[in-house]
């Protein structure tokens, strides 16, 4: 959120976040949405977190992503292609996997990916492929647990696992259906 609201000119100041964050109280999981407007104000939602499967079924999306589209590098509130395909899901589809303008593996609706190839790397693409940097991804890189590299639908359909992940519900096993 800091790197994002710097790029659009927006002011940031983590206090009255760090405060709002601090008052939730919940018996059960939440996941929390916070937002930045414009003018630096934050809003805060909770949902109860549902359940997961324990492996999700992956799709792939028809609409391919545009990989120089800066937008596709912050999380923001601009989503209705990634929201549009998440309600869209057919039935025995847990996540769709975007594709770019290339034909290379950007990431999923909620998600980013991550692969293990035949030969044991775990890899993540590369941002230059057109994705969000989110945390998970940045914190497993930071810590060297995967690389980046440039994947294709068939390095998917040939890779030793799949994992779908995010900064809320870590790394979740995966395969292409």
């Amino acid at each position: 959120m800091v790197r994002s609201a710097a790029a659009f000119g927006i002011p940031f100041d983590p206090g009255p976040s760090e405060a709002m964050l601090a008052d939730i109280v919940s018996d059960t999981p939440l996941r929390c949405r916070l937002t930045l407007d414009v003018e630096g104000r934050f809003d805060m939602t909770t949902a109860p977190l549902g359940e997961l499967p324990a492996e999700w079924r992956l799709g792939i999306a028809d609409i391919r992503l545009d990989a120089d589209d800066p937008w596709l590098r912050h999380k923001t509130t601009r989503r209705a292609l990634y929201d549009s395909a998440r309600a869209a899901l057919s039935a025995g589809i847990d996540e769709l996997v975007f594709l770019n303008q290339r034909a290379e593996v950007c990431e999923g609706t909620i998600t980013n990916i991550f692969v293990t190839l035949a030969g044991g790397q775990v890899v993540t693409p590369p941002l230059g492929c057109g994705l969000l940097p989110g945390i998970l991804r940045q914190e497993m890189l930071e810590r060297g647990l995967c690389g980046e590299a440039v994947l294709s639908l068939e390095d998917l359909k040939g890779a030793q696992s799949i994992h779908m992940g995010n900064s809320l519900r870590g790394l979740i096993p995966a395969k292409l259906v």
